[in-house]
């Protein structure tokens, strides 16, 4: 699936929602490290549009909880937030 990252961000940016401070972005992007580590050591790397995705909501400072959330309305998932202002990735791609 691609995104159209400059698309998403502007969505992104336009949330009402609580940016994590430098420290807490610093953290996230750290345990994204370790979390993209194990999945390369399980044989389930991401690729290179997925690594920019995460790196984009990073650069945003998204806390992961809402990151879930963004991820969820990408894809379409019954789960994800009806209100969330997030156009799924089937209609911006």
């Amino acid at each position: 699936m691609q995104i159209d990252l400059d698309a998403l961000r502007r969505e992104v940016r336009a949330l009402d929602y609580l940016r994590g401070n430098q420290a807490d972005a610093a953290m996230w992007r750290e345990d994204d490290e370790d979390s993209r580590a194990n999945l390369a050591i399980e044989g389930m790397a991401l690729s290179a549009e997925d690594d920019a995705l995460f790196d984009m909501l990073r650069d945003e400072r998204v806390p992961p909880p809402l990151a879930t959330q963004i991820l969820l309305k990408l894809l379409g998932h019954p789960d994800a937030d009806p209100a969330l202002a997030i156009t799924p990735a089937s209609v911006i791609c």
